[in-house]
């Protein structure tokens, strides 16, 4: 590539990070007004619902770990039956 559009690729992507730096300073007063007014950035408390099904997913998860032990136990159990 032409060194002239190295350069300019560089300036550029300078410029662009410094106008972002600059966006963001100058609407930090706006953010943190808006911050103060919705109540910060709290996160929601699960409801209920959700509650159920992180449960639900944790007890998919548990017996699909079981069932799997189960084959594997039963497949061990086929094979020295099947070697005798």
């Amino acid at each position: 590539m032409n060194k002239h559009f190295e350069d300019t690729r560089y300036y550029l992507k300078r410029a662009g990070e410094t106008a972002k730096r600059g966006v963001s300073e100058e609407l930090e007063p706006v953010r943190e007004r808006f911050e103060d007014l919705t109540g910060g950035e709290e996160e929601p408390e699960p409801t209920r619902v959700e509650k159920v099904r992180a449960d639900l997913k944790d007890l998919q998860a548990k017996a699909e770990g079981e069932a799997k032990e189960s084959i594997a136990e039963a497949r061990g159990k086929l094979k020295k039956v099947s070697e005798k």
